[in-house]
């Protein structure tokens, strides 16, 4: 049944070609991918997918389901679709969000024989406020069983490892004078967001090396010769694991609360964007497609190497068995998040390579849905992992 799997793709691999090109040419951001959504629930819908959209509250989100009526696990594959500000698709998202689409419409094409169900999640937003946060926390994946996305890069590699993360912000708040001829009169918000920053460089010596924090001024006032009356920082602050994490935010905002009495401002913390939590990678899963992987033709697959980003996808593996893997675009050294990226995901060969993506994601779901020993392994390590 494995190759009519790969007949089935053959049928419509032009259509995905058609398809990732199409988000390539028209780049949107995140919570704003209007067309890129209709493009794939329009594929999906073409291929019996029942489509809810606008789901999480997020209008760009979407949930594609497709039931055998038959027992057995269900699949879901996340689909990304947001591009970046002035570089396009320099992270591949349009190869990521067409990928998913068709694996999951490719996997539907058997369903009805060997049971379970298919689902296609579109999940705006990954490069800033990412849709999957929500979804794993409302529920979304309560009826599924495992959840693959699959990660254009340079070269191939293993799911490995992200980094938790919180995005905060700090906001002081002091109280404007001339800063020539009454200073003293003045309470100076740079100043204490200055002190925020000589604070945490001084924390850095006593965090774990896997510790990253990197922040900007936000806003510092408006003229050399007025105090400013307020001053915002912004900061991610990531780190290996949730739980360790949690401590060194804690740490930071300490360091904030003493900025703010050692000048007097007042302080307000806030996250400007949602936490991300550390992926935590189910290696049978990983194993299963990596195999899959290289049964396309795939040459190699390296180990997952060392990451210190942050995806969403992180949340949805404390709830459910995921992957994030990545397959490579055959470029040895291309960088992430440029133009050249961009260009990169819409030649022939990157066209292959989807296909590629495409088949191994399709193949992986079906060896879950029949292979109930590899199914139960999966499961059994990921009640072991996932705390």
């Amino acid at each position: 049944m494995k190759e009519q799997l790969k007949l089935h793709l053959d049928s419509f691999q032009d259509k995905l070609w058609e398809i990732s090109d199409y988000l390539y040419h028209h780049p949107e951001l995140g919570d704003q991918e209007f067309q890129s959504m209709q493009k794939l629930v329009d594929f999906l819908e073409e291929h019996q997918f029942t489509v809810e959209t606008g789901i999480v509250e997020r209008p760009t989100a979407f949930k594609a389901v497709f039931d055998s009526k038959k027992a057995g696990p269900t699949i879901a594959y996340l689909s990304e679709y947001d591009a970046l500000p002035e570089v396009g698709h320099g992270c591949g998202h349009n190869l990521i969000g067409t990928m998913s689409a068709g694996a999951g419409v490719l996997l539907s094409k058997v369903v009805n024989e060997i049971g379970g169900r298919v689902v296609v999640l579109g999940t705006p937003a990954e490069e800033t406020n990412g849709a999957k946060v929500p979804m794993a926390e409302q529920g979304i994946f309560d009826d599924i069983d495992a959840a693959m996305i699959l990660h254009p890069a340079d070269e191939s590699y293993e799911s490995g490892e992200s980094l938790a993360m919180d995005a905060i912000q700090f906001e002081f708040r002091g109280l404007t004078s001339h800063a020539a001829a009454s200073p003293e009169k003045g309470i100076n918000a740079l100043d204490a967001v200055i002190q925020l920053f000589n604070g945490i460089n001084a924390l850095r010596q006593h965090v774990t090396s896997d510790v990253r924090i990197h922040g900007i001024i936000k806003e510092g006032g408006v003229a050399a010769n007025i105090v400013p009356d307020k001053a915002v920082a912004q900061f991610y602050v990531r780190a290996k694991d949730r739980s360790y994490l949690n401590e060194v935010v804690e740490k930071v905002k300490n360091i904030a609360h003493g900025a703010a009495l050692m000048t007097g401002a007042e302080l307000h913390i806030s996250n400007y964007e949602l936490s991300y939590d550390d992926m935590v990678t189910n290696k049978t899963l990983s194993d299963l497609f990596t195999k899959n992987l290289l049964s396309t033709g795939v040459r190699e697959v390296k180990k997952a190497k060392d990451s210190y980003g942050s995806i969403d996808m992180g949340n949805v593996s404390h709830v459910v068995p995921a992957i994030h893997p990545y397959i490579g675009l055959d470029s040895p050294g291309l960088i992430a998040h440029t133009r050249e990226f961009a260009d990169t995901t819409i030649t022939e060969n990157s066209h292959k390579i989807l296909s590629k993506g495409t088949l191994a994601m399709a193949l992986t779901g079906y060896d879950l849905i029949t292979n109930k020993e590899v199914f139960e392994k999966m499961n059994s390590e990921f009640r072991q992992t996932v705390k």
